[in-house]
């Protein structure tokens, strides 16, 4: 006997298609085990543990399809590309992106609508879809700062230098002129985003900084009337509702609160996210627009010029929103295509409004 039909109650041989398919699940479940454990095998602690638990799972899910086709499992088979390149990238890099990618496997799987497949395994992949999304999103908080930097700066050299080089040329200006005016676009936009993102990081570090305790606050604890002292009022100006902030005034007064040095049991009702350094936000931000703007400017710098240069400089654009509006699809779960042609019709809409404005005024002054 080949294997067991679950769709009614009897014993039958499956068809050719049956098998085929069984196996190609069977395939695609060692393919995902494999990219779980390599994930884990680059992890530590308890992400360790849980991949690993994912793997397990996967493999529960295999023995299911081995079962099934007894004699029929044939030789193994390789996985779909698309799982089989996963397991590589895990591999060598472990990264969110491996995450990601699968977060979005396991949400597309087809047991739900499989009567081969028990209802414990499609309700398996739905959990294990919501496991990898948390997993994904911690690896998400880690790099979003760095990573909403990235994007927004190498997406506005993009676009602002395209859309001046474009204009510059529908005015009827010579490559040269064209060439410094890129030059320039860049560097001034560099420049504005790295002194912007500086001055955004140093007030938010400041806004931080006010928002401390005072230290003399702290050491003023000690000698506060415990009958009436105000300690309860500092805990409800920073949020705590008016029984919660007693409460902790008094643990505070009584010596069982936890009570820093710095603060005397003074402390605030939320965690703020690291926001790094302005000096080193500013660097980044400079050069990742820079990074954008420089793919505009590229043909004229080694000497097309006019609708042949502009055509290569609105190509390799978008390639690059193509490229970036994926990634942001990719680390946000979403169809990574969807989001790379939003990104290329975004870029290039302004890029056309900025040509027709170009053209406007190089026939007026004509």
């Amino acid at each position: 006997m080949g294997g067991v039909s679950l769709q009614d109650d009897t014993v039958t041989a499956p068809t050719a298609a049956d098998v085929r398919r069984w196996r190609r699940y069977l395939a695609d479940e060692r393919a995902e085990a494999a990219v779980y454990r390599n994930l884990a095998a680059r992890r530590s602690g308890e992400e360790r543990d849980i991949l690993a638990a994912l793997a397990e799972a996967e493999g529960r899910h295999e023995q299911h399809w081995v079962e099934l086709l007894g004699e029929d499992v044939g030789r193994p088979q390789r996985g779909s590309l698309r799982t089989r390149v996963l397991a590589s990238l895990a591999k060598r890099f472990g990264s969110v992106f491996v995450l990601a990618l699968m977060q979005r496997a396991e949400d597309r799987s087809p047991y739900a609508d499989d009567a081969d497949a028990t209802a414990q395994m499609a309700a398996d992949e739905r959990i294990h879809g919501e496991v990898v999304r948390g997993l994904a999103n911690r690896g998400r908080m880690r790099l979003s700062g760095t990573f909403r930097a990235a994007v927004f700066g190498a997406n506005d050299g993009l676009v602002s230098n395209l859309a001046l080089i474009i204009g510059i040329s529908a005015s009827g200006a010579d490559r040269h002129f064209v060439l410094l005016s890129g030059i320039a676009g860049l560097l001034a936009g560099a420049l504005s985003m790295g002194a912007g993102e500086y001055v955004s990081v140093r007030s938010q570090r400041e806004l931080l900084d006010a928002s401390a305790p005072h230290p003399e606050a702290g050491r003023a604890v000690a000698d506060l009337d415990v009958d009436a002292n105000e300690l309860a009022l500092v805990y409800r100006a920073r949020g705590m509702s008016e029984a919660d902030a007693t409460e902790h005034a008094a643990q505070v007064l009584s010596g069982i609160g936890e009570r820093s040095p710095a603060t005397g049991g003074i402390v605030t009702t939320a965690d703020h996210e690291a926001v790094g350094t302005g000096l080193s936000a500013a660097v980044s931000s400079f050069c990742f627009f820079a990074s954008g703007a420089v793919i505009p400017v590229l043909p004229f710098l080694f000497g097309m010029q006019g609708w042949a240069a502009i055509a290569v400089a609105g190509a390799l654009v978008g390639l690059a929103l193509l490229g970036t509006g994926a990634v942001v699809g990719v680390l946000s779960g979403a169809s990574p295509g969807r989001r790379a042609l939003r990104q290329l019709a975004i870029g290039f809409g302004a890029a056309v409004v900025t040509y027709a404005l170009g053209l406007l005024f190089g026939t007026g002054n004509a």
